[in-house]
């Protein structure tokens, strides 16, 4: 793979430079080019076709992508020249060859294996959980208008209005959903963690398993972020307490996938426990206070 992206980063180069001053190749040297450039692109397509499936569909997934940027990149640069006036070359032409350079060293930072592939994704996973429980507990802060930042307008009328403050009960029940979302960031931490001491990509199980929890860890970013639109007000205590239920049984099904597989031996179990009870805790704490709006 390393060798197709530096042949196809050259066949860029070459193209730049050909039409970058005049005179313009001629035509022969044109089919050339194209062809060279063809060539080099379908190389990079049949490595990436190569990698067994077997390997893990994190690895596979990354490695598209990567590939898929390659094949943009040439096709931006190709449009680019032939849209381009042809006397000198355009600011635009020097960024697509740039994109496509850029694009093509990336192989240098691929992940060698499906483990590396999962911490990859688990880490890039945490990052926005992180950044969603960071968000919201800022705009939790005692006495903060949620809608501070948001100008007052003549159609909203004056912002004293209940629709957007939350009342001391909403305040309660937030309390609960901010433990469960405090609870996703632990949960993805400690499989991060898991993953980093103890993955391994030597058996076809491993793989699978590996596959298995960045699957669901994936979900857990999106279920994050409903819960949080949902907690902004007006406050609708069922749309809260579903959203909640969504993520409660995500985060449960990232334990236990965590708990059964080789990532997870015995001096592991402790965190899964003890994660798994504070999910639980925070979730009934959800439901009892929205008991009376079924």
């Amino acid at each position: 793979l390393g060798q197709t992206f530096q042949v196809t980063s050259q066949e860029a180069t070459k193209l730049t430079l050909a039409f970058s001053r005049p005179p313009l190749p001629s035509a022969e040297d044109c089919q050339k080019l194209s062809e060279d450039v063809q060539k080099a692109i379908l190389a990079v397509a049949t490595v990436y076709y190569w990698l067994p499936k077997g390997q893990g569909t994190t690895l596979r997934k990354v490695v598209r992508d990567a590939t898929a940027e390659v094949v943009e990149g040439m096709i931006q640069l190709t449009d680019t020249i032939l849209n381009a006036p042809a006397e000198s070359l355009s600011q635009e032409q020097l960024i697509s060859t740039g994109g496509v350079w850029e694009a093509c060293e990336q192989v240098s930072n691929l992940p060698r294996d499906n483990q590396a592939a999962v911490v990859s994704a688990l880490a890039a996973c945490l990052g926005v959980v992180k950044d969603a429980v960071e968000e919201m507990e800022h705009a939790l802060v005692e006495g903060q208008d949620p809608y501070g930042d948001i100008m007052e307008d003549e159609e909203l009328g004056f912002r004293g209005n209940r629709d957007t403050y939350w009342s001391e009960a909403d305040r309660q029940l937030l309390s609960s959903c901010m433990g469960l979302m405090k609870a996703s960031k632990a949960c993805l931490k400690k499989v991060l963690a898991a993953v980093k001491a103890h993955g391994k990509a030597d058996s076809p199980e491993q793989i699978a398993q590996l596959d298995d929890l960045a699957d669901i860890a994936n979900e857990i970013s999106p279920s994050v972020d409903e819960l949080a639109l949902s907690m902004y007000p007006p406050v609708n205590p069922l749309a809260v307490r579903l959203n909640a239920a969504k993520l409660a049984s995500v985060l449960k099904k990232v334990l236990e996938i965590a708990k059964t597989s080789h990532v997870c031996p015995p001096s592991e179990e402790g965190w899964v426990q003890f994660l798994t009870g504070a999910v639980d805790h925070n979730m009934n704490k959800v439901k009892n206070f929205t008991q009376g709006q079924l």
